[in-house]
């Protein structure tokens, strides 16, 4: 259950501000030219065990429990790293981060660099870069000098992130249509198959992002900017409540 706590709202309170200076304000931001991106390492290949639960009083019961499969010899390899961005007019990736042997790797700042340069950059380049605007966290591999660099210097002020032209709140979480509801609906799908290698888990998250349909995005991008607007209750309970 998501409890909020008076840290979280006052980064929620931060976002609003942000938000109406954006989309109120001088700049007048259309919800359909924001582009949210951020990488996750929390896909992993699991056995899925059937366990029997005998409670004090009442029947047998059941339930399911998720382990991980250590095909791998080194811990580092045993989940991947995905990365995605998110935006009304469809998905870019997912980029899987890995080494130059094809292991599965964490991000650091020249990886990221790298993804940006060599994937991102080319892709966003197929659109009219001049209206989009970018949004990413806080990690260190985000806001790193050199990787705000090269980001001003693809999208110049249209930037939205910890040390960029425009702030978004530190240790953000759960504030962006990729916490509350991509990753979510990801990870509900691309197990169903029991994955038993990482080549068929990376096949089954390119299938469920390339069946999301521009509908269902054009509502989670329009439904974001209402919730970053809405003061009136807690950011998940209202993003819950109409996504």
């Amino acid at each position: 259950m998501f409890t909020v706590t008076v840290q979280h709202m006052s980064y929620e309170v931060q976002l609003q501000s942000t938000l109406h200076s954006l989309v109120v304000g001088e700049e007048s931001l259309q919800d359909s030219k924001l582009i949210f991106n951020e990488n996750r390492r929390d896909f992993q290949l699991t056995h899925v065990d059937k366990l029997n639960i005998q409670p004090p009083f009442g029947e047998k019961k059941f339930c399911y429990v998720a382990r991980p499969i250590s095909h791998c010899p080194r811990k580092a390899h045993r989940k991947l790293t995905v990365w995605y961005a998110l935006w009304a007019g469809g998905i870019i990736g997912p980029y899987f981060f890995k080494n130059d042997e094809g292991h599965n790797v964490t991000v650091n700042g020249d990886r990221y660099r790298a993804m940006m340069t060599n994937f991102f950059i080319p892709e966003l380049n197929n659109h009219d870069v001049q209206e989009l605007w970018f949004q990413q966290d806080g990690a260190t591999c985000h806001t790193a000098c050199a990787t705000i660099d090269l980001l001003k210097d693809t999208l110049g002020d249209r930037l939205i992130s910890r040390f960029g032209p425009v702030n978004w709140p530190p240790r953000s979480c759960d504030l962006t249509p990729l916490d509350y509801f991509l990753w979510g609906y990801v990870k509900s799908l691309v197990y169903a198959d029991k994955p038993q290698t990482f080549d068929h888990l990376e096949d089954n998250i390119r299938r469920v992002i390339a069946d999301i349909r521009p509908q269902m995005l054009e509502k989670v991008i329009e439904n974001w900017t209402k919730i970053g607007l809405h003061p009136s209750q807690p950011w998940q309970s209202y993003a819950r409540n109409h996504i």
